[in-house]
């Protein structure tokens, strides 16, 4: 009789424990593991290559720059596990091979492209598209545009008619801004209610570089960037320039790791 009661406790504090998490679960915060990678037209390494190299990093989404057309962000994913994937179709400064596309673990939709206006080398684009991690959803953009001010370049087009027209209450952004924090043209980006991933990391980007990765002496700064909404209350946990013994580009890769919370105020 002991032993029936006692199993009937033990029964009853797992279900009530059980019960609790499953209470506790709409609650969960929502991690994104994300990168960022100009590869320079895959001229220094291969997709295969590309995507061995990521394969440590658990990313479930990744955007490219300056990467070839056709299936060559699939041959990543393939090696990655990730079967989404999404190739604009403006290649920056209309040279061969500079499209921008999206790799990612889970499905995509609204997939679209907007050709960015402006002062530097044109045409320039960013590409965008949704997706839903953990049930919920995020709108991912990455772009590769040219160095400008605060209100004559592609950065303000960005700013001031793509990202105001975003209705996803959660957005990342990514890519080759070639500016450097602290630019005109990135505090056009950042006054529009988006956030640096160097801010949480506290990582002095006026000490580091992401180009060039393959000459060092002509290093440009730190001009490659992952930016989230403020809006949605993240705190970015990980992440960094990813530092190659040997690049795979002219671009150093990078990467953070984003905590979204599941219910926004």
């Amino acid at each position: 009789m002991r032993a029936i009661k006692f199993l009937t406790l033990v029964v009853t504090y797992l279900c009530g424990a059980t019960f609790f998490l499953a209470a506790s679960e709409p609650d969960k915060p929502i991690t994104v593991r994300v990168a960022s990678y100009n590869v320079e037209f895959s001229k220094s390494a291969t997709p295969e290559q590309i995507g061995e190299m990521f394969k440590p990093y658990k990313l479930d989404i990744i955007g490219f720059d300056e990467a070839p057309d056709g299936d060559w962000t699939a041959r990543v994913g393939k090696v990655l596990g990730m079967q989404y994937s999404f190739v604009g179709k403006i290649s920056s400064a209309n040279h061969k091979n500079k499209y921008k596309t999206i790799l990612s673990g889970t499905p995509l939709e609204g997939t679209e492209e907007h050709k960015l206006t402006g002062h530097g080398w044109n045409p320039a684009s960013v590409v965008r598209a949704v997706t839903k991690i953990d049930g919920v959803s995020f709108a991912f953009y990455t772009l590769h545009i040219s160095k400008s001010g605060a209100n004559n370049g592609h950065a303000h087009s960005l700013a001031t008619k793509v990202l105001p027209e975003e209705a996803t209450e959660r957005v990342i952004v990514v890519g080759d801004f070639n500016n450097n924090i602290g630019d005109a043209a990135m505090n056009t980006v950042e006054g529009a209610g988006f956030r640096p991933t160097w801010n949480d990391l506290k990582i002095d980007v006026s000490r580091e570089f992401t180009y060039n990765a393959q000459d060092p002496k002509k290093n440009l700064g730190v001009i490659d960037h992952i930016l989230y909404n403020t809006s949605a209350g993240a705190k970015v946990t990980d992440g960094g320039i990813i530092e190659l013994e040997k690049p795979l580009s002219d671009h150093k890769p990078i990467w953070a790791q984003i905590v979204f919370p599941r219910n926004l105020e």
